[in-house]
């Protein structure tokens, strides 16, 4: 399913805001949304919300076999999923051109960058290592997907933890949870991830783009810090060609979002780790006294029930009385009700005009009688002249195409009858017609 497209009147409104530097969501040029970092209840799941945009990490652990170019060290897999619930831009079974993007840009970030120690996971050199398995969801889509990509995997691998290993000889055991306690991954750094877009070829910038944003940009650029301001990555897309100040400009800023984002990031985490050594909630049981999931449970709201009976007479008492008569209908015409006073009744107009109506159609019927009457009379009169002659009447014409027609003195008076028995009947139909109205 493809995305609904922008229309000309809402990409003109866009830019035209950006021109006005002012923003959708009320937000300033460099201003980063609301963000929200929450975990579940196994150690490595990561709920990342920013803005509207809500991204899902998972880390999970496997013992596999190591590289032969690198036999001392584990292995790191990223996979970022786009799912159609984020968006119905997304498909499903099919990796897009965003998501080999994403996921390319991903690694770069975190892998290329050695922010982790891949030779801690290391087991048996050249025979057993851990391979650490990065899973990322995107749950709704509304703008900057590599940040909240970014800031979800790092977080879910800094929460991670992956069981203890024992080894005696060639045996390699593995202990659960509740035998040894987990270890944490061994993370040097934190590389975050911050985007710029640029409008009208980069005349106008703006840090962390929704999504009806990155629709009308000209070009993106995408650099991965971590709090040292040291650059880990950089991507630049768009066709936009940038200037060296521009760079600048951008990495400048990226520092102080990224110091504002682990500062944020480390103290989820250790929110989350005093929740867990307390012994509190934490995760999916965390959210429930929160109602955050049971939308439908609500407080009870306390009613004073103490004053109810004395306030009811007060208002008893306050109110006015009822009328105990009630004003008769006024009967101007007979046969017509009216209740109320001073009100203008149109029956009595209506009437009126359906009387003229039947007056002029009684005035119809009877011209209309009158009329018949007088052509039965010329019909007699024909008919006494003509049976006054002798013999019977032969008409032929000269012509060939007309035909010959014989008038017999037998079958004028049969029609005749039969033609003042039917105008008798109509007058006769119209009189009873009249009556009933």
């Amino acid at each position: 399913m493809k995305d609904t497209p922008l229309s000309n009147c809402e990409r003109d409104f866009l830019l035209k805001a950006i021109e006005e530097k002012k923003r959708l969501d009320g937000r300033q040029t460099y201003d980063y949304r609301k963000m929200k970092i929450t975990f579940g209840t196994d150690y490595g799941c990561c709920f990342v919300d920013l803005g509207k945009t809500r991204v899902m990490a998972q880390v999970s652990c496997e013992l596999v076999a190591p590289k032969e170019s690198r036999p001392n060290e584990g292995i790191m897999f990223f996979n970022i999923e786009l799912s159609p619930m984020a968006s119905p831009a997304f498909e499903q079974g099919r990796q897009s051109e965003l998501s080999v993007k994403l996921n390319r840009q991903l690694e770069r970030c975190l892998r290329n960058s050695k922010c982790i120690d891949t030779e801690s996971l290391c087991v048996v050199s050249g025979e057993k290592v851990w391979q650490i398995r990065v899973d990322v969801h995107m749950l709704n889509h509304d703008g900057n997907l590599m940040d909240a990509a970014s800031i979800a995997a790092i977080t879910a691998l800094c929460h991670f933890r992956r069981p203890d290993v024992g080894i005696q000889g060639d045996e390699v055991t593995v202990y659960s949870p509740e035998e040894r306690d987990p270890i944490p991954l061994s993370i040097y750094h934190m590389p975050i991830s911050v985007s710029f877009s640029f409008f009208q070829q980069g005349t106008y910038l703006l840090v962390d783009p929704c999504e009806r944003e990155e629709r009308v940009m000209d070009g993106l650029l995408m650099i991965a810090m971590n709090k040292h301001r040291e650059i880990c990555s950089i991507q630049s897309s768009g066709g936009i060609m940038l200037l060296k100040e521009q760079v600048m400009r951008c990495s400048k800023i990226a520092s102080v979002k990224v110091s504002e984002i682990t500062e944020l990031l480390n103290k989820a985490l250790e929110n989350d780790k005093k929740a867990r050594k307390e012994g509190g909630r934490c995760g999916f049981a965390e959210s429930l006294p929160q109602e955050r999931i049971t939308a439908l449970k609500m407080d009870e709201t306390s009613v004073e029930m103490t004053d109810v009976r004395e306030k009811a007479n007060d208002i008893v008492q306050k109110a006015d009385a009822p009328p105990q008569k009630v004003t008769s209908p006024m009967v101007p015409v007979p046969g017509v009700g009216q209740i109320g006073q001073g009100l203008q009744n149109t029956w009595g107009l209506e009437d009126d005009e359906d009387d003229e109506y039947d007056d002029e159609e009684a005035e119809e019927c009877d011209s209309g009688e009158e009329q018949e009457k007088t052509i039965t009379k010329m019909e007699e009169e024909q008919h006494q002249k003509e049976a006054s002659r002798a013999g019977d009447v032969i008409n032929i014409s000269d012509s060939e195409e007309e035909e010959v027609v014989i008038l017999l003195p037998e079958t004028q008076d049969k029609t005749l009858k039969k033609t003042w028995t039917s105008s008798h009947q109509k007058g006769a139909a119209a009189s009873k017609k009249r009556q009933k109205k």
